[in-house]
């Protein structure tokens, strides 16, 4: 008997683990598996994502939740409803918005005008024009003090107050002194920034110019990013240096050690020492997952390996989410093996050999997630 119990609440267990992905079929949403079989038959006329192990859907006209085994957990009681993140829900009733925790029960929280949705662990709170957060405990950590918070990125966020930016970590500290006409993320102890008429990289608290430049994109997984000089494209290091001098007409970000670029109409792909590993041939291409995949674009978008081996056929579409999705920024490739796609009007997902899930096509399809 023991180890029936133990089965099966390790099945409960992987049931509520597994991704689901949200699909449209014949009119109604429902819930998909890897495998490309309905966990949860489509039943819906809306619905939203799972996070955090429960999916918002509507049930004649009030949104309530569901678990990934479709049974209902929160009653639908609601006139909206958002995503739960750390263990919390944005939800509206009587045309007041409020936190709701797993069970459906109201949960208080500090006085706020706007009621904010978590992220990673942080929602801000406002009070008149002025912004602030509180942690997932509901604790003020910052009273409400800046024109503009942005969202955390990987710890820390850009503020603004009287035009001037700086950055802070989410104890509410400055970690750049809030004195810039522009800022960007914060990449291991360095961001790049506008000072005046000059871009150029902050670090230890300095401001380095670096000359002729008038654009720096935010730095993403290495320690390359690229900016602009005399309407051309390169690459520079964490201390402001080019390590790959500006020749190009657009570029993106590195990732695997690579970076698309465009030269003469067509996009190709360097490696960190500006030599091209994917001669341009591309009407577009975007950068690698961390599956080792790029998307990449004829007349339609396929996939390559970090050789520049196409791996599947330039023969679909693809998008970031659509409007029911939860994700800021959508990978357009592989995730975990999956990558989302459109053909012929219709949604689905192949893996890594370009076969389809399930041989199934969707009339719209949302990532994978739990």
């Amino acid at each position: 008997m023991k180890k029936i119990i133990l089965l099966l609440f390790i099945c409960v267990q992987m049931i509520s683990a597994q991704e689901l992905a949200l699909v449209r079929k014949d009119g109604r949403f429902g819930y998909i598996s890897k495998t490309g079989e309905f966990v949860i038959q489509p039943q819906f006329k809306v619905a939203k994502n799972f996070s955090e192990g429960l999916a918002a859907v509507e049930n004649n006209g009030k949104w309530g939740f569901i678990n990934p085994k479709g049974d209902w957990v929160i009653p639908a009681t609601f006139d909206e409803a958002k995503y739960f993140s750390s263990g919390f829900c944005v939800v509206a009733k009587d045309k007041k918005w409020f936190y709701i925790n797993k069970k459906g029960e109201t949960v208080t929280s500090p006085t706020t005008d706007k009621v904010y949705e978590f992220e990673d662990g942080i929602a801000f709170i406002k009070i008149g024009d002025k912004i602030g957060f509180m942690n997932a405990k509901m604790t003020v950590i910052l009273e409400p003090k800046y024109e503009v918070i942005k969202s955390f990125e990987n710890g820390y966020a850009r503020v603004r107050n009287n035009e001037r930016w700086g950055i802070i970590d989410k104890n509410g500290k400055v970690v750049v002194d809030i004195m810039y006409d522009e800022i960007g993320n914060y990449f291991k102890n360095t961001t790049w920034a506008k000072n005046g008429n000059a871009f150029g990289l902050v670090s230890n608290g300095k401001f380095k110019a670096i000359d002729g430049v008038d654009k720096i994109w935010d730095f993403y997984k290495e320690d390359l990013t690229y900016a602009r000089k005399a309407d051309r494209i390169g690459f520079i290091d964490l201390n402001g240096n080019w390590v790959i001098e500006p020749k190009f007409d657009k570029a993106r970000a590195f990732s695997k050690g690579l970076a698309p670029v465009f030269v003469g109409k067509k996009w190709g792909y360097i490696n960190t020492k500006g030599a091209f590993v994917v001669e341009p041939s591309y009407t577009d291409a975007e950068i690698f997952s961390a599956d080792g995949f790029a998307p990449v674009k004829e007349k339609k978008w396929g996939f390559i390996n970090t050789t520049g081996k196409v791996v599947v056929p330039t023969q679909f579409d693809i998008s970031a989410g659509g409007p029911f999705a939860l994700f800021k920024d959508d990978e357009k490739g592989f995730v975990n093996g999956i990558a989302r796609v459109k053909n012929e009007n219709k949604w689905g997902f192949i893996k890594t050999d370009g076969t389809v899930i399930g041989n199934q096509w969707y009339e719209n399809a949302e990532l994978f997630c739990k």
